[in-house]
């Protein structure tokens, strides 16, 4: 991998924060409706990038630390900046829980309606 070399220790930290969902609530969720419906497909109309991203999640999840690779760091890395800028974006005023901006977050393993 090229590119600045991967501080793990503050990749882990931020992705330990941003993704706030357990590797078993995040594979139930990828499994419902209102997963499949949330986030950008592409061109090809197949899985969303967000729902391939939280399959990527629960494999990030079930290793131990000292096996990761810099892949796994760069898809990490990847999870925060996109959970930091979708929370930037703010959520709606009314009816969060149902919103397609909370699923799209969720995809990506971060509840923003859990503590």
């Amino acid at each position: 991998m090229s590119g600045t070399p991967i501080d793990r220790e503050k990749v882990w930290t931020e992705f330990t924060e941003a993704v706030n969902m357990t590797p078993s609530k995040l594979q139930k969720w990828l499994e419902t409706d209102e997963s499949k419906a949330a986030g950008w497909s592409g061109d090809d109309g197949g899985e969303t990038i967000g729902r391939h991203s939280g399959r990527r999640i629960v494999e990030i999840k079930h290793k131990h630390k000292t096996d990761l690779t810099d892949d796994d760091y760069a898809h990490m890395r990847k999870v925060v900046g996109y959970v930091h800028r979708h929370l930037a974006q703010g959520g709606p005023k009314e009816d969060l829980e149902n919103s397609t901006w909370r699923h799209s977050l969720m995809n990506w393993g971060h509840d923003p309606m859990a503590d």
